[in-house]
This record gives C-alpha cells, sequence and structure tokens, in this order.
C-alpha cells in the first residue's frame, strides 16, 4: 500500500499551538530547525543518563537530547560543514496502517542541510532498540522521507573511542576558545604538514593558552587527526584536507 499521500505532520508552531499539515506541505514550508520539540523525552528511572539540552555550535542555540546515543549523534552533526540547523523531536508524522489504523513516529533528530534537504534520524544505543515497532516505523518514515528528497536514518552507534575523543573536542566548541586575535592563524601555520599535537602547540606558545585553540581548530575541522585513536600530545595533526596515512580516519 502507498502510504505517501496520506501522511500528516504535526508541530508545534513558535507561539507553541499544535499544527497538523499535510506532510508534503509541511516538509517544503516549514523550519523544523527552529521548533520546539513536539513532544518530550521520556524520562527511564534507573538509567544513568537521561533527557537534557546539548548546546549547538552550529546554530549557538540549545537542542533536547534524549539519551547518551543522541548526545553522541549530535555531536558528529554538530561537527558537519554540510548541517545547517538540528533539532530534538520537532516534528510527529501520522499516517494509517493496511488496515486503517492511525500510527504515528516521532523521529529523535531533526538535521538540515545546507541545500535545503534534512536528514531525520533515531539514535538508538544498539542495533535492535525500539524492537519490532522501531523498525517498522523506521521503514514507513524512511519512505515519507525519500518521497521529498529527505533522508531516515537509524543511525549506527559510535566506537567508543571515537565517541570519547568526540566529547573532549565537544567541550571547546565554543567560539571563545579560538583565544585572542592571530591565534588562529599562527597555528594553522604551524600545521602546514603533520606533526605531533604537542610540537605545534609549543611551536606557537604557551600550551595553556594555545591547545584550547588546538581541540577548537580540530573540532572545527580546520585541523585534522585521526579520531579513531585515543587522542594524546603525540598524535600526529595535519591541516584540513590532508590525506596522508598520518590522519587516516580523521574525517
Amino acid at each position: 500500500m502507498d502510504r505517501v499521500g496520506g501522511f500528516e505532520a504535526v508541530f508545534l508552531d513558535p507561539v507553541g499551538q499544535t499544527v497538523q499539515q499535510r506532510w508534503a506541505d509541511a516538509a517544503m514550508t516549514v523550519a523544523f530547525e527552529d521548533l520546539p520539540s513536539v513532544s518530550t523525552f521520556p524520562v527511564v528511572p534507573g538509567r544513568r543518563w537521561g533527557p537534557g539540552l546539548w548546546w549547538s555550535a552550529t546554530t549557538g542555540r540549545h537542542v533536547a537530547a534524549g539519551s547518551n546515543a543522541m548526545r553522541a549523534q549530535l555531536m558528529v552533526l554538530d561537527r558537519d560543514p554540510d548541517v545547517t540547523g538540528l533539532a530534538g523531536r520537532p516534528v510527529r508524522l501520522l499516517w494509517r496502517d493496511r488496515r486503517g489504523r492511525t500510527r504515528s513516529w516521532v523521529p529523535q533528530l531533526f538535521a538540515r542541510r545546507a541545500d535545503g534537504t534534512a536528514l531525520l534520524a533515531d539514535c538508538p544505543s544498539h542495533p535492535n532498540a525500539g524492537g519490532e515497532r522501531a523498525r517498522g516505523a523506521a521503514e514507513v518514515v524512511a519512505q515519507a522521507c525519500a518521497h521529498i528528497g529527505w533522508t531516515y536514518r537509524r543511525l549506527a552507534p559510535l566506537d567508543d573511542v571515537l565517541a570519547a575523543n568526540l566529547k573532549w573536542l565537544a567541550g571547546y566548541r565554543h567560539p571563545r576558545n579560538a583565544g585572542r586575535p592571530g591565534l588562529t592563524a599562527a597555528l594553522l601555520a604551524a600545521f602546514t604538514r603533520p606533526r605531533p599535537l604537542i610540537e605545534g602547540t609549543e611551536a606557537v606558545g604557551d600550551p595553556i593558552e594555545v591547545l584550547p585553540c588546538v581541540f577548537h581548530a580540530l573540532w572545527q575541522g580546520r585541523l585534522t587527526a585521526d579520531l579513531t585513536t585515543p587522542l594524546h600530545e603525540r598524535t600526529p595533526v595535519a591541516p584540513r584536507g590532508w590525506s596522508g596515512p598520518e590522519t587516516e580516519g580523521a574525517r
């Protein structure tokens, strides 16, 4: 059964009123990246990490995050130069199944791309999270997104080392870590070719001042390093676009 024509979008307008609109129309006209969550993330007793807010370097605003797995995916998307907007649970999709019953799903994450298209995503903590209902909804939502030129994905959990490195760099994502005027330019000049992180840092000045700028540049992608191995003072750091073996896996 072709469900696409029957999809509806439910969201909150800028003043908090609930709106229901044809999905294809809403996708073309609504800036979901600017909207609040259409439903809150649940608090699950016993979990070590609950709902919170992620400050986005991309937008300068907070994004609702419902789990540690979602926060990890927000880190990845917040570094992606092709992403221009982020939001947590801004839209609920409605449709009818083959038996005429109303079904709904609220994807956890919305990311606007520079070309105007978007990614809707869920962030399971393991491949089977959510069970059969989540997998069935994923198939239907993917169909709805493909029809309008968007993408839906269930994003695989990050490798532990990559997640730890991104979490460290995310601590330096705020623009204040670029430091005094001229510091970033001096830093980029020091890493015109790959060299150990601490060597390039000390070539510019006092590591206490320079290291936050190094980590900020690595977060932004202006410098690159292999983030699939533990980040340390001897990690080779290279300029943006460097494709040598020293930084394999950095991007």
